[in-house]
C-alpha cells in the first residue's frame, strides 16, 4: 500500500479520459490516469466527430496528426427503400478552422491521444488498474486501486477526480448518483468490415430509411466500413451474428465477400440517460459516465471531449490558485443543456431513420424531397437536426448578458506578430484575451492591467460574425467562449472578483 498525491486523477482512458489527460498535462498539473484494460479497446465504437472537437484536439497539438487518419467532408444521404436519396447534403462548416464532419476509426484515435499523453512527464498512466473505491476526505480524494497484473493494491490521493469510466461507471455507482432515462427496446447489430474492393456509394454515410429494415451504412477510414441494423422481434439475435446471416443482410445492399471482409459483429442497445449530478464534492463525471445518447448524429464521443474541454481549464485555474472553487460549479450548468439538446436531436433523427409505418415513411420521403430543393429550407433543417450551436446560456459568464456572451468564437486564420498566418487559437494560446474591431474599448484597461492581452482583429469573416451580434469588443475565456462583450461605444464589464485571469499555458514543444 503506497500513498501518492496528485492534482487530478482521471479514471478511464477512452477518448474523454485521454483528452482530459492531454489538457491537464499541458496545463502542467500532476496527473494520474487509472485504466482497467491493458490496451486500447479494439472494437470501433465512435465513427464520427466534428470541427469543434477537432479544435479541442488542436489545443493540445494533435489535430493534424489525428486528421491523417480521418475522412473529412463526405456526403450524407437519407435514402428510401429503393436506395434513392430524399435528403442529400454535406454538413455546413461553422468556422472552427477544421472540416465540419469527420469520419474516424476509434482505435486509431485512441492510439494518437495516448501517444500525446506520453509527451508529458507530469502525467502518469496506470494500465490494468481498477479503481475499487473513491472516498472524498475533505481537502482531497482517496482512491484505492487494484493492480490486476500483480494482485496488489495502491492507495492514491488527488485533489480532484474526473470519472470518465463509461456508461456503467463504477465511480458513479459508488457515489450513489442516479442515471435516469431509458433504453431502447430494439437491439442493433453492428458489423465492422475491412474493404477489399470499393463499390458505388462506398464513400458516403447513408441512412437507409426502409420500413422493412432500417440500416446505417458508414465509411470509416483506414480501409474500414460499418453497417448497423436492428434485430426484428422474431429474429434470433445470436443467429444474426453468424457470417451466413450477415451476408444475407449485406447482400441486399449488393455487398459480397469480394467487397469486404467481416472483422466483427456485435449487438448492443441504444440508451438515453443523464446522471442526476455531475459533481459530488471533488469528483466530476464526464463522458458516458455523465450522459448517454443514441448514435444517430455521431455525438456520443464528441460530447465527452466537450466535457473535458469545459472542465479541465477550470480545474487548472482553481488548482493554481487563479480562481475560486465556485468556478467548478459552472461545469454542469454549461454542459448539460448542450448534451440535452444534442440528445433530443439524435432521437429526432433516429425517428426519421427508423419509421416503420409505410404510409408515414412515404409522406416523409415526399415532404423531405420537396423541402430540400429549397436552399434556405435545407440549411434551416440542417441547423435544427444536426449538432446544436456551441453556446452557453448559463454558467461562468458576465452578468451583463450581451447577445454575444456565451458563444464560442469562430477560428479564422489571422496574422501573427511576425506576419505569418496562424489559426486564431494558436495565437491566443489558451489565454484569456480581449478582441476588438477598432480602438480598445472603455473598460479594456481593467483587463489589460491584469496582463490579459488585447488584439485588434481585421479578419472580415470574424468582424462580420461579431457585427451580427452587435459586438465591437469581447473578452474570451481560455476555452474560446465569450465571457463578456460590448457594442461600439459601450464599456466592457470588469473582470470577475476573486479571479486572476492573466495566465499563459506552457507551449507544447
Amino acid at each position: 500500500m503506497t500513498t501518492d498525491t496528485y492534482d487530478v486523477a482521471v479514471i478511464g482512458y477512452g477518448p474523454t479520459g485521454a483528452t482530459a489527460a492531454n489538457l491537464l498535462g499541458r496545463f502542467g498539473l500532476k496527473v494520474i490516469v487509472v485504466e482497467r484494460d491493458p490496451d486500447i479497446y479494439g472494437r470501433a465504437r465512435a465513427i464520427s466527430t466534428d470541427e469543434e472537437v477537432m479544435r479541442v484536439w488542436q489545443s493540445v497539438g494533435l489535430a493534424e496528426r489525428l486528421q491523417q487518419d480521418m475522412l473529412p467532408d463526405l456526403p450524407l444521404n437519407f435514402v428510401d427503400g429503393a436506395g434513392v436519396p430524399f435528403i442529400d447534403l454535406k454538413i455546413t462548416p461553422r468556422g472552427c478552422g477544421h472540416p465540419p464532419q469527420q469520419f474516424l476509426y476509434q482505435p486509431a484515435v485512441d492510439s494518437v491521444l495516448r501517444e500525446g499523453v506520453q509527451r508529458f512527464a507530469n502525467v502518469e498512466v496506470l494500465l490494468e488498474h481498477e479503481c475499487l473505491r473513491v472516498l472524498c476526505t475533505g481537502d482531497d480524494v482517496e482512491l484505492l486501486c487494484a493492480d490486476l497484473g500483480t494482485d496488489t493494491f495502491k492507495r492514491l490521493r488527488a485533489r480532484y477526480v474526473i470519472a470518465a469510466d463509461g456508461g456503467a461507471s463504477p465511480v458513479r455507482g459508488q457515489l450513489g448518483i442516479g442515471y435516469s432515462g431509458s433504453t431502447y427496446g430494439e437491439r442493433w447489430v453492428v458489423i465492422d468490415t475491412k474493404v477489399l474492393r470499393e463499390w458505388d456509394a462506398h464513400d458516403r454515410l447513408r441512412f437507409h430509411c426502409n420500413p422493412a429494415r432500417p440500416m446505417v451504412d458508414c465509411p470509416t477510414p483506414l480501409g474500414h466500413h460499418r453497417w448497423e441494423f436492428p434485430a426484428r422481434t422474431d429474429e434470433d439475435e445470436q443467429k444474426l451474428l453468424r457470417e451466413e446471416e450477415i451476408w444475407k443482410v449485406l447482400g441486399v445492399q449488393g455487398i459480397t465477400p469480394e467487397h469486404v471482409k467481416i472483422l466483427r459483429a456485435v449487438i448492443y442497445s441504444h440508451h438515453v440517460r443523464v446522471a442526476d449530478r455531475w459533481r459530488v464534492g471533488r469528483v466530476f463525471l464526464a463522458g458516458d459516465a455523465a450522459h448517454a445518447m443514441p448514435p444517430w448524429i455521431g455525438q456520443g464521443m464528441s460530447a465527452g471531449v466537450r466535457d473535458a474541454a469545459n472542465l479541465c481549464w477550470k480545474l487548472a485555474a482553481v488548482i493554481n490558485g487563479l480562481a475560486p472553487e465556485a468556478l467548478l460549479d459552472s461545469y454542469q450548468a454549461e454542459r448539460k443543456p448542450h448534451v440535452t439538446e444534442t440528445t433530443r436531436r439524435a432521437r429526432m433523427v433516429g425517428r426519421v431513420i427508423t419509421e416503420r409505418n409505410r404510409a408515414i415513411a412515404l409522406a416523409r420521403n415526399y415532404a423531405m424531397r420537396a423541402l430540400t430543393r429549397v436552399p434556405l429550407a435545407r440549411a434551416a433543417s440542417q441547423r435544427r437536426m444536426w449538432v446544436p450551436d456551441a453556446r452557453y446560456a448559463e454558467g461562468f459568464l458576465a452578468a451583463d448578458r450581451h447577445r454575444a456572451v456565451g458563444w464560442q468564437i469562430p477560428q479564422p486564420s489571422v496574422a501573427a506578430g511576425d506576419g505569418t498566418r496562424v489559426r486564431l487559437d494558436d495565437l491566443l494560446d489558451g489565454r484569456w484575451a480581449v478582441l476588438h474591431t477598432g480602438v480598445p474599448p472603455s473598460g479594456a484597461a481593467a483587463w489589460t492591467e491584469l496582463g490579459v492581452p488585447a488584439f485588434r482583429i481585421s479578419d472580415p469573416g470574424l468582424v462580420d460574425w461579431l457585427g451580427r451580434r452587435k459586438a465591437a469588443a469581447v473578452v474570451l475565456r481560455p476555452d474560446g467562449f465569450i465571457y463578456a462583450a460590448a457594442a461600439s461605444g459601450q464599456s466592457l464589464p470588469a473582470p470577475p472578483d476573486g479571479y486572476t485571469v492573466a495566465t499563459r499555458n506552457e507551449v507544447i514543444a
